[in-house]
């Protein structure tokens, strides 16, 4: 499903970012390059039902995404804090990251920050192991992702050899 058509395009560098995780560790997306491929999901609120449901999904299928060739990053604007009691609550054991500040920054290089509710879209990118964007999506915010779907096309990427 791409109901929104925006984004950053496809076969362009993915904007580079440091960001926290839920244990106040930065993470950076360049720090992959040369060996993974790496799943970027920005959802709209910790707690939220949909978000909620989704990261359970993913938790559950942890080891399909992340193996020795990709890596997950989730990426919300709520605050480092509020992402370690989401992931103490649900048993989230993969990087939960924090675009609270400057807010939205990251969203907003990947261009899915929504400025009217001041939280990012429900999308989601792959990036190869050189640094570039090869598949985007787009949901509606009522609307889950299609986890088979992005698992697909992050082995895809993953597998292929430089």
């Amino acid at each position: 499903m791409n109901a929104k058509t925006s984004g950053i395009a496809i076969g362009g560098r993915a904007p580079d970012f440091t960001l926290r995780d839920q244990f106040g560790q930065d993470v950076t997306l360049s720090s992959f390059v040369g060996s993974k491929a790496v799943l970027l999901v920005f959802y709209p609120y910790a707690f939220s039902n949909v978000c909620t449901g989704e990261m359970a999904q993913i938790r559950s299928r942890l080891d399909e995404f992340m193996t020795f060739d990709s890596e997950i990053l989730a990426i919300s604007c709520d605050a480092t804090h509020s992402l370690r009691a989401f992931a103490d609550s649900d048993g989230l054991n993969f990087p939960l990251l924090s675009d609270f500040w400057p807010h939205g920054a990251v969203s907003r290089s990947y261009d899915v920050f929504d400025e009217s509710k001041g939280r990012p879209r429900r999308s989601s990118y792959v990036i190869d192991k050189h640094g570039v964007v090869r598949w985007s999506v787009h949901n509606p915010t009522s609307i889950g992702r299609d986890l088979d779907e992005h698992l697909r096309q992050l082995h895809l990427v993953a597998d292929e050899v430089a």
